[in-house]
């Protein structure tokens, strides 16, 4: 089996760092600026959404912290459109993921799916929001600002794709999602977004960026009427620095998890180079970097419950992946958001072994060989890859990439299934021995995860 396969070199891939944030410092020193629009017994709505955003639980809990401080009667509301299947119980059950719970958080959550209208638009549309949300005195959202994965613009996703999308509850994202077929998307947002900013109790919220390793670099509090003028500089910043893929063609992408916590479409559009509408299938037609002839999705992370958006991006997946798909899920988070391409679902495959096979025997030119096969965990996840041969010499031009150790051939069990676990071990050791040889750390200060396999 070894000669229909490239040898496969781990690479690590070093990013600009970001130092390290005091999130309770953060969030008491950003609220002095909303705490004089605090009363005490007022009632505030906190929008918390369905991403796998780092630190989330923590970050809500301290929001919740210093709205009690204040007497105010803070309460969580899912912020995430029609995720979870659209269903109280499926938005619930998302948050408790996180860590997001009436529990630990010590505040009711309120998954209510219903709308009410807050006005029309200038441009004549109607503005659908949370009916808990327009009872409460105020409104405060917690988001993760970057790069939108459906447009390219200056406001991207964050706090006020929140406002509108995920606290406009399915109704309302239906209503957002089909206006900006025809009017733009960053168009419809910001002209649905000046209703709600006129007519709801809307405070501010919370903006987070994220760094390439998915560590937090920065935690803002911003008011309501700085969100439309700060949230652009910040979508820049975090597109600064953003994970990419260090090649600008690849004949293959192995991509061994996608899913809703890593990307509202399962893999970031803005990694991949490719769009959710549909993508051009040769580099001369496709504006986009890096341009990659296959994708091969192998799984969903078990958060994404079954909503396997963004598979319809990949040319070939797995049976196993196709068994665990939610349809139902999958359907109402495509219709609504109105990227039906994303649920197409492409070919399917017993065994890792036979879809890596036919994706290069389908390449202009299918020599083993001579294919540039790049394996990531997730879009998320960049900064150790495996890479076949015949991207040996990039790499070694490349500054910020290093090899770990030598090629090796792929690795399969006895049922042709890619082996997973212990090449993302190996290669998180010899991270390990970077952070602890190299960079100078300290062991005591390096944890272990299982879940995502990496030190942080």
């Amino acid at each position: 089996m070894s000669h229909d396969f490239p040898t496969m070199l781990a690479v690590q891939q070093r990013f600009e760092s970001t130092p390290p944030v005091d999130f309770e410092s953060a969030v008491s020193s950003g609220f002095e600026l909303i705490k004089p629009r605090l009363k005490p017994g007022m009632s505030v709505a906190v929008g918390v959404g369905s991403r796998g955003i780092s630190n989330l639980s923590e970050i809500v809990l301290l929001v919740i912290a210093e709205l009690k401080k204040t007497g105010t009667k803070p309460f969580i509301i899912p912020a995430m459109g029609s995720h979870g299947g659209a269903t109280p119980e499926g938005q619930l059950a998302l948050l408790a993921g996180y860590g997001v719970a009436e529990k630990s958080m010590g505040v009711p959550v309120r998954p209510s799916m219903e709308v009410k209208p807050l006005g029309v638009s200038a441009a004549g549309l109607e503005v659908l929001w949370s009916r808990e949300a327009i009872a409460a005195d105020g409104v405060f959202v917690i988001n993760r600002v970057k790069p939108h994965t459906d447009f390219n613009g200056v406001m991207g996703s964050g706090l006020t794709k929140m406002l509108v999308v995920g606290l406009g509850k399915h109704a309302g994202a239906s209503a957002y999602h089909s206006g900006a077929l025809t009017l733009g998307y960053e168009e419809s947002l910001e002209d649905l977004a000046r209703v709600i900013f006129d007519r709801a109790p809307v405070l501010g919220g919370v903006a987070l960026i994220e760094n390439a390793t998915h560590s937090t670099a920065r935690l803002e509090v911003i008011p309501a009427e700085s969100i439309f003028t700060r949230e652009p500089e910040l979508c820049a910043e975090s597109q600064r620095l953003m994970p990419v893929l260090p090649f600008d063609e690849i004949d293959l992408l192995i991509v061994d998890q996608i899913g809703k916590n890593i990307s509202g479409t399962g893999m970031d559009t803005n990694v991949i180079g490719r769009g959710v509408h549909g993508f051009h299938l040769t580099p001369g037609q496709s504006q986009d970097k890096p341009f990659i002839w296959r994708i091969f999705v192998r799984g969903l992370t078990p958060e994404t419950h079954g909503n396997a958006i963004g598979i319809g991006m990949a040319e070939a997946t797995t049976s196993r992946l196709i068994a665990e798909v939610d349809a139902e899920a999958l359907r109402t988070n495509v219709i609504t958001a109105r990227s039906v391409q994303c649920a197409k679902l492409p070919m399917d495959f017993e065994a890792d072994a036979e879809a890596i096979r036919a994706m290069l025997a389908s390449l202009p030119d299918p020599d083993p060989a001579k294919a540039r096969i790049v394996r990531i965990r997730d879009t998320l996840s960049l900064g150790q890859l495996e890479v076949s041969s015949a991207l040996e010499d990039e790499v070694a031009g490349h500054a910020s990439l290093e090899a770990l150790g030598q090629a090796e051939p792929m690795a399969f069990d006895e049922s042709g299934q890619a082996d997973t676990a212990d090449r993302k071990v190996e290669i998180c050791a010899r991270s390990y021995d970077l952070l602890v040889n190299e960079a100078g750390f300290s062991p005591a200060d390096i944890i272990f995860d299982p879940n995502t396999v990496s030190y942080t």
